[in-house]
């Protein structure tokens, strides 16, 4: 007993132990097998651990037997030794007497392992022959079992602090590497810096070779990859890769808001076109984590190894910790991302406005009672609250600008810009970079990015005046715009996305440029939804007295005159005049007159407004042709309505079937037919 003692005393580990216990206990009583064994209630088995064995034993270390079937069992709970003389002849434990058998065990003794604090577990020598032990073996075993107890209770407990200091040790290195992260996290903004710093972070307590930051863009349901770290990839995978959330793992993740752990059988399941990149770099398990704050999900980390199997339970909720730090990081980031854009933005449109009111003139408001005004300013006030594109058609100098900024004001994009395009006078090879802008170096000349019109006017309203001289080739990307409010600039492959209301304007005649093949259908279509007629000066002629006093007394102010009343022979003769010029002409008239008049009656140069230089300028050659123009212009400006009350006939004085006669012997017909 006093060398059981040392030899237990000198061995802290369990193999030492077992075989230094086996050798002392051979000199002293017979057995062809020793076995310790640790019963586990939690899981309701017995775990076997083998001292030594002479025997092909089937009892292995490491075998779990189920502990209603163990010998061990009994012994455990009843705390009293149990011998049995020949198993032949035992039939209460099937499983482990089997196991016994097999290896032609007769006699069994087993003894249970106690301490004054708990139990441990139980001891079991085995031998070929019958009857092998008897009471004084026993007596002696009891002693050598209480001795063991003590020696298994203190490797026990060794065994619990070493687990209990691996456990601080790596609570210790997950706590540091949070710190880091959060360290990384303050000194940049930048995606993907800050993506490679918790990468190097992570692989210290998480092997990776891949690591990506993908952010949820929630209108388009698709995620953006913005920054991944993956220094031995083939470059299949790329950053700005959009892939939708249906069929990736990603998505998976986004829609579920909870870690995902996958290994290389599963990745199969994935048929996104992303998800086969995955597999082609040779990456073959990954654990991804929502990233996610208290208002949404914006995004997901993931890691991804070249090995199957790399990611446990536990590394998933150490990269979730990390996520929650990295969620209030990255939409952080993004706040002030969309607030440095809203910045920009507003410069650009305060440049953009200060520019326009340098060298634009702008109405301050509508002038005009006459009927014809009052129907267009009605369909204003119908279109303005929605956000429809609207398509202002009218004669030159009608005032179709005043109209467009008429819906503008009156819509809910009123505090927001409204921009204005006039696509004839831009060259053709600058009105695309005009209307979308471009980067640096797209082509000759650009030497800095410009912001193009439908990002000035994002949330706003664009007006596209003349919008019948946009050249065939850039019709398509207007249209995409219009549609699907999203387009990429000259020289980029970054998609913009805008909110635009677009109220387009032109003088020309669309219907038949669609038939010339000069615009296309599709376009006009969707510029065509809200069509509004702005009548020309000579159908409003009762407005003309109230324009001509709304200018002369503009322009008097801005001269420093004064402009008291005007001779009623000269308005007569203004009313009159048939304006081809329409309010625009009006309007320079008046500043003409203002300038030459020398006292506070304002004097109207009328020779340069008499009938018969404006007949000399535009009359036709036949009465015929005349005719002819005259039927075809009130035709276009009642959209080739012929019959009713604002019909062509009634605005011609004519009966319909008298008009239609006429339009058959001038060889005039509606366009497409």
């Amino acid at each position: 007993m006093l060398e059981v003692s040392e030899s237990i005393s000198s061995h802290r580990d369990f193999p030492d132990l077992f075989r230094s216990l086996a050798e002392l206990l051979h000199h002293l009583v017979p057995f062809d097998f020793i076995c310790l064994t640790f019963p586990d209630p939690a899981r309701g088995i017995v775990k076997v651990q083998v001292l030594e064995g002479s025997l092909t034993t089937r009892i292995q270390p490491g075998v779990e037997i189920p502990m209603q079937e163990s010998v061990r069992q009994l012994v455990w709970e009843n705390q009293q030794p149990l011998v049995v003389s020949n198993l032949e002849d035992d039939p209460r434990f099937p499983i482990a007497s089997d196991l016994l058998r097999q290896d032609d065990v007769k006699s069994l003794c087993v003894l249970p392992l106690t301490t004054a604090r708990r139990r441990v577990g139980a001891m079991a020598l085995a031998s070929l022959e019958t009857s092998a032990y008897e009471a004084a073996d026993l007596e002696f075993l009891h002693h050598v079992a209480a001795q063991v107890a003590l020696a298994v209770e203190n490797a026990l407990n060794s065994q619990s602090a070493q687990v209990y200091q691996q456990e601080l040790a790596r609570e210790r290195d997950r706590l540091r590497l949070l710190l880091e992260v959060n360290n990384a996290l303050v000194s940049t903004l930048d995606l993907h810096q800050l993506l490679k710093a918790i990468s190097a972070c992570l692989r210290r307590v998480m092997n990776h070779d891949y690591a990506s930051l993908a952010l949820y863009e929630a209108a388009a349901q698709q995620l953006r990859l913005h920054a991944l770290d993956f220094p031995r990839g083939k470059g299949l995978l790329q950053e700005e890769m959009v892939f939708p959330i249906d069929g990736t793992p990603s998505g998976q993740v986004i829609v579920t808001r909870q870690p995902l752990i996958i290994t290389g059988a599963e990745l199969d399941r994935y048929k996104a076109a992303v998800s086969q990149l995955v597999i082609a770099e040779g990456l073959r398990s990954a654990c991804i984590v929502p990233l996610i704050t208290a208002n949404r999900a914006i995004g997901t980390l993931g890691l991804s190894s070249l090995r199957p199997g790399s990611f446990t339970q536990e590394d998933a909720d150490l990269l979730m910790r990390v996520a929650n730090q990295v969620a209030i990081s990255i939409e952080n980031a993004l706040a002030y991302q969309e607030i440095a854009e809203l910045k920009n933005q507003l410069a650009d449109e305060k440049l953009y406005l200060e520019e326009e009111i340098r060298t634009e003139y702008t109405f301050e408001e509508i002038v005009g009672e006459s009927p014809a005004l009052r129907r267009v300013l009605s369909q204003v006030e119908t279109v303005a609250p929605t956000d429809s594109s609207v398509l202002i058609l009218g004669e030159t100098g009608t005032g179709k600008e005043v109209i467009a900024r008429a819906i503008h004001d009156h819509s809910p994009r009123r505090e927001r810009t409204f921009v204005k395009v006039n696509c004839a006078a831009i060259p053709t090879g600058l009105l695309e970079s005009e209307l979308f802008g471009h980067e640096k170096g797209a082509f000759t000349g650009a030497i800095a990015q410009k912001v193009g019109r439908f990002e000035l006017a994002h949330r706003g309203t664009l007006f596209l005046d003349e919008v019948g001289d946009i050249p065939l080739e850039l019709q398509p990307k207007l249209l995409r715009v219009l549609q699907e409010k999203e387009f990429e600039r000259l020289g980029s492959t970054r998609t913009q996305r805008v909110d635009v209301r677009v109220v387009a304007a032109t003088n020309r005649d669309l219907t038949r440029m669609i038939e010339d093949r000069l615009f296309r259908s599709d376009l006009y279509y969707r510029l065509n939804v809200f069509p509004i007629l702005v009548p020309p000066l000579r159908e409003r002629a009762e407005d003309i007295p109230l324009l001509v006093r709304y200018f002369a007394q503009k322009h008097a102010r801005r001269m420093d005159r004064r402009i008291e009343s005007i001779p009623s022979e000269e308005m007569e003769a203004l009313t009159r005049y048939s304006w081809p010029g329409n309010v625009r002409e009006l309007e320079n008239l008046i500043e003409r007159a203002v300038i030459l008049s020398r006292g506070p009656t304002l004097h109207v140069p009328l020779p340069e407004i008499r009938p018969g230089s404006e007949a000399a300028a535009a009359s036709p050659v036949t009465l015929e042709a005349a005719e002819r123009d005259h039927i075809l212009r009130t035709l276009h400006e009642t959209h080739w309505v012929i019959a009713g009350v604002k019909g062509a006939a009634s605005r011609l004085g004519m009966k319909r079937t008298t008009l239609q006669s006429r339009m058959a012997k001038l060889g005039i017909s509606r366009p497409g037919r």
